[in-house]
């Protein structure tokens, strides 16, 4: 057992289409200055009314790839598999309780073909949901097309399952949701210690460095309160590669308040099975309301609005000046 401490902020009030209330957030971490970071910011916001945080869409794929000898065995292949798409639906009714097959899309390249399969997987993050699925369909294939393949894999590595990838701003894996708040003048001021202006500055700044390092997507630290809250509430950990991939925006309105917005559109979020059921991240769960069926759009609300907070307290304090001085004083252990 590998213990980490926990820590809890907040509370976060949140407006969304499920979440709608004042939450109060785990988050395990070995970072000191962390959880003072994301309780500032959600401090702001709460007094600033919320945030408000929107699922906007979901879905979760699981991509095989095929070879065939030839384009030719290949375009016959495709004919049979368009033509098949009920039976697929009909598999994965026999094959799981909670998913469902809403979309297939095909990509081409010589004589390879992959299909992504993308599923509503319900109150699960459902990886292991749609790969067992997914080989139930590709078992039939393999036993019914007129033109096998020579050989295929159950995942050809193009569903950004672990991996931050730019297919994400096209689609959606997992739940994509995006929030938003207006914080006041006095508040950036009085809480923050900062102002608009600078907030507005850095961010522009921040957004042209951060393109010119490459990266998919243009936020500040995502990864670190998912990491932080995926721990506490049982989620698969790695799947913070993909879920820190998106964008913040922050602008000064005319009157002096800050606008800001966050869109995560990778959050691999479930509140039933996986580690969602151990007594601590079943306990950490319904501490926000989210064990259990029913509470996944929740759970993805709850989670854009922390990120929307941990951005907001971070470039409040790389705009002042202030970062250094906070982990010095919050992250570093004293001598004994």
């Amino acid at each position: 057992m590998s213990q980490i401490p926990t820590g809890v902020i907040g509370p976060l009030k949140v407006h969304g289409t499920s979440a709608n209330g004042n939450y109060h957030i785990p988050l395990a971490t070995t970072e000191g200055a962390l959880v003072a970071s994301y309780h500032r910011g959600s401090k702001a916001c709460l007094l600033a009314g919320g945030i408000t945080s929107i699922c906007l869409q979901e879905g979760v794929q699981r991509s095989p790839v095929f070879k065939f000898e030839n384009i030719k065995d290949l375009s016959l292949f495709v004919s049979w598999f368009l033509a098949e798409k009920e039976n697929f639906q009909e598999i994965v009714k026999r094959t799981s309780r909670f998913a469902k097959l809403t979309d297939t899309r095909i990509q081409i390249e010589g004589n390879h073909l992959t299909i992504s399969f993308e599923y509503f997987t319900a109150d699960a993050a459902g990886q292991n949901m749609v790969t067992i699925c997914t080989e139930a369909i590709c078992r039939f294939m393999i036993d019914s097309c007129p033109i096998k393949p020579s050989h295929w894999f159950i995942e050809g590595n193009s569903s950004g399952d672990k991996k931050a990838t730019a297919a994400a701003f096209n689609h959606v894996r997992g739940k994509k949701v995006t929030a938003e708040i207006t914080l006041p003048a006095n508040i950036v001021s009085e809480i923050l210690k900062t102002s608009a202006e600078l907030m507005d500055r850095y961010w522009r700044t921040s957004t042209m460095g951060v393109i010119q390092s490459g990266a998919i997507g243009a936020q500040g630290h995502y990864a670190n309160g998912l990491a932080a809250l995926f721990l506490a509430t049982g989620q698969d950990v790695a799947c913070v590669a993909e879920a820190a991939t998106g964008i913040t925006r922050m602008e000064q309105n005319k009157d002096g308040s800050l606008y800001a917005a966050v869109t995560l559109p990778n959050l691999i979020v479930g509140t039933i099975g996986g580690g969602t059921a151990l007594p601590t991240q079943r306990e950490c769960l319904e501490m926000m309301d989210c064990y259990g069926e029913g509470k996944a759009i929740k759970y993805a609300e709850i989670a854009a609005a922390l990120a929307l907070a941990g951005e907001l307290s971070i470039a409040a304090a790389l705009s002042a000046g202030h970062f250094t001085q906070a982990h010095q004083k919050l992250g570093r252990r004293k001598s004994l």
